[in-house]
């Protein structure tokens, strides 16, 4: 039985338009209200994870999906895509970059993917992350405390509005030029540990926050095992005895955020290292208890590499560009709006331009930016205009859903993830 709101789209299209952060924490508190009077209800996937370590189950990839645009509309989509293929094994998540570019702040983007589970009438625990939360290497050496507790700022953030599962990103401050392994990784283990002990002692009363940790920065040399035992040595180290440390890894295999594009505008094709993958998650698993490795950095790759990612037992696979990819490229997005769109980023992203590139390269790399800008013309588009892209985007989702082999999971999910957090 239909149970939603009648107003909730009224309330997601007040809560993207408004300006106001007071406003948009009334209405997101009246979308969490609703959602949990429904069964619907914020969620930690650590416990998950952490059988997962022990070898109680395997053999799926869990996606986390990265919703940069339309998230009401996509977090429909998924949310169908998940009661169709009875899975309860999928993430949301948003990464600190994309929520400047994208101007979603935590609590707005908790509550588009809430109230579009009140729209679909799901019920059950909903795995919203923060994904990337990374230390910039610059500003870290500049001021090591004012970038931590930037960091800190934006977790606390994130948590209050209902993100159970964070990934830490300090791989960015590893570094090659010293002379060992240990000494390299030292630097993203301090940071780890202390973001995770923060973690820890803010996270609400009966949740555990899954907490990921990271140790090749996506876009450089790949990662090897011996990466993997010198962080989590340092990690595990300096976590005080008793807290509950990182569940997930995630690692260097070959990929590119957003892929490489080539001079006609399309993307160049990668060599991912099945291998290493294979190798790592099977380490973080039988070594540390860890659910795997994550891949980030695949919503580009071909179709027919995303079963191979089951057949390495990886934990999680992060997929976000190849949907933005697909809003802008839909036969149903307005061409004016994208001509408008692109005359901005000609303007307001010249910047970026890089010598020898193409302007297809350079709209392609720039325009995941002209997103937060034009956000609320994009909300503001005609119903039908919006759900008709979300349908093209929706069979990808149920594409990756069944090739990564996360359908069929909502038993088990519900019988490690129990506790219910009341949003207050």
């Amino acid at each position: 039985m239909k149970r939603e709101s009648p107003d909730v789209e009224k309330t997601v299209i007040e809560l993207v338009m408004t300006d106001d952060s007071t406003k948009k924490k009334q209405l997101a508190k009246e979308i969490f209200d609703t959602a949990n009077k429904q069964g619907a209800y914020s969620s930690s996937i650590h416990e998950f994870y952490k059988a997962r370590g022990r070898g109680e189950f395997g053999g799926f990839t869990v996606p986390a999906i990265n919703l940069r645009s339309m998230t009401y509309d996509l977090a429909r989509s998924i949310f169908r895509v998940a009661k169709k293929n009875n899975s309860g094994a999928f993430i949301f998540e948003i990464a600190r970059s994309e929520i400047g570019y994208t101007n979603q702040p935590p609590i707005e983007y908790s509550s588009m993917i809430l109230a579009a589970a009140i729209k679909e009438n799901y019920s059950g625990p909903v795995f919203i992350q923060g994904d990337h939360f990374q230390a910039n290497a610059a500003k870290f050496k500049e001021n090591p405390d004012k970038e931590t507790e930037s960091l800190k700022a934006l977790i606390a953030d994130a948590i209050s509005s209902g993100f159970y599962n964070i990934d830490i990103d300090s791989s960015t401050l590893v570094d090659l030029s010293k002379p060992d392994l240990k000494k390299q990784q030292l630097p993203n283990c301090e940071l780890c540990a202390i973001l995770t002990e923060f973690i820890r002692s803010i996270e609400p009363k009966g949740i555990t926050i899954s907490v990921g940790g990271e140790i090749g920065e996506i876009g450089h040399q790949n990662s090897t095992p011996e990466d993997l035992h010198a962080f989590m040595t340092g990690l595990n180290e300096r976590l005080p005895k008793g807290l509950a440390g990182i569940s997930k890894i995630s690692v260097q295999t070959g990929t590119t955020h957003g892929g490489i594009v080539l001079p006609n505008g399309s993307i160049a094709q990668i060599s991912l290292d099945f291998n290493t993958l294979k190798t790592l998650s099977e380490a973080a698993r039988k070594e540390y208890g860890l659910a795997g490795a994550v891949q980030h950095g695949a919503s580009t790759l071909p179709p027919e590499a995303f079963h191979k990612f089951v057949e390495c037992e990886t934990a999680e696979v992060h997929l976000a560009t190849e949907f933005q990819n697909m809003i802008y490229e839909s036969k149903h997005f307005p061409t004016a709006l994208k001509k408008r769109i692109y005359e901005w980023l000609r303007i307001n992203a010249a910047n970026e331009a890089k010598q020898g590139e193409t302007e297809e390269q350079f709209l392609y790399k720039t325009r995941k930016k002209a997103l937060g800008p034009f956000k609320k013309e994009i909300m503001g588009l005609p119903q039908q205009t919006r759900d008709a892209i979300a349908a093209e985007i929706e069979n990808k989702f149920d594409f990756l859903f069944k090739q990564l082999k996360a359908v069929n999971k909502r038993e088990l999910v519900d019988k490690y993830v129990r506790a219910k957090h009341k949003q207050s």
